[in-house]
């Protein structure tokens, strides 16, 4: 938002180029309610959920509680998620591995979570054995990487490659066979069958082995993002995921954990990049390597607090300065 006014005052006493007041600033702006922005201009962006309470294209048959009441409820766990990280200046790890949300009643009973009644949010404990908990957890993501009468573990996989792991893929080939609309189909195959045999052919097979494995491990959860056992054709799901590497996992819960594990420094600085890349209104380029690499010290010196990584931003000559501009000190 536009600078309130003891930003305004501070600023025209020079004092905003002292370290010492932008970093007071930096932590007072952090708390402001005003943040809901940042929650969804770069949290829910960065997910790809933005606008999450406009997702129509579900299948109104097989989904007749997917209404505008839902969408606005499941969006707005996101936000609120996202919100709470910055204001209460969680660890960035908390992204993954945080056992609450934010529920109203609405949501609560979408995602089966006993004891929430009324309208009102409220931040929730212990939600991981309902399969929530962290972006992994949320119906907006899982959704959103979803067809509209089906889940789709190749859209959940590469969600996972190149949004929380930083990896390109190339473009799929033009004469990709589809898969089925709907679960089950005459060949009474489960999603995650009719994925397997897809790969099959050498052509996909290159990017698929990259990718389904992490999507299959989303296939406790449907195309709305709802817990299940079955599918709807009464075919039990299989959430076991094994990697190129060999390394196996199995649901969300292995996800998780193989994540904070295995990748989480990657994890780590590529949300911090992600971030500047938001702070400074432009992609991140070679020359901000060191900017990045200081953030992620940053947040290793300081439990991983959010504060940390945006105090380095907000403090840089990137931030701080115009390229070209008199206004450079």
């Amino acid at each position: 938002s536009t600078p309130d006014d003891e930003l305004r005052q501070l600023a025209a006493a020079g004092k905003l180029r002292d370290p010492k007041f932008l970093g007071e600033q930096t932590r007072r702006m952090l708390k402001d309610e005003r943040l809901r922005a940042l929650a969804i201009e770069f949290g829910t962006q960065w997910i790809h959920v933005r606008n999450f309470d406009a997702l129509k294209e579900k299948n109104e048959k097989l989904f007749p509680m997917f209404n505008p009441s839902l969408r606005k409820a499941i969006y707005e766990e996101s936000i609120l998620f996202f919100q709470d990280l910055f204001q209460s200046d969680r660890a960035v790890t908390q992204i993954l591995d945080a056992d609450y949300t934010f529920l109203d009643e609405t949501l609560a009973k979408h995602y089966g979570i006993p004891g929430v009644t009324g309208p009102q949010w409220r931040r929730v404990e212990g939600v991981r054995k309902y399969g929530r908990g962290g972006i992994l957890g949320l119906a907006s993501v899982q959704a959103k990487q979803s067809g509209a009468s089906r889940t789709s573990p190749v859209l959940r996989g590469n969600w996972v490659v190149e949004t929380l792991l930083g990896e390109k893929l190339p473009r799929p080939p033009a004469d990709v066979p589809i898969l089925p609309d709907e679960e089950g189909g005459a060949d009474k195959r489960t999603t995650r069958q009719q994925v397997e045999k897809h790969v099959s052919n050498p052509s996909c097979a290159v990017c698929h082995v990259r990718i389904d494995p992490y999507g299959f491990a989303f296939e406790n959860f449907d195309a709305i993002g709802r817990w299940r056992v079955k599918e709807v054709s009464g075919l039990p799901v299989d959430t076991k995921a094994k990697l190129r590497d060999g390394t196996e996992f199995e649901g969300i819960d292995g996800l998780r954990n193989h994540l904070l594990t295995k990748k989480k420094d990657v994890i780590v600085r590529l949300f911090c990049q992600k971030l500047l890349g938001y702070a400074l209104g432009r992609a991140t380029t070679l020359s901000d390597t060191s900017l990045i690499d200081e953030m992620v010290s940053e947040l290793n010196k300081n439990d991983g607090r959010l504060s940390a990584a945006v105090l380095t931003i907000v403090r840089s000559q990137q931030f701080r300065m115009i390229r070209g501009s008199e206004f450079e000190e």
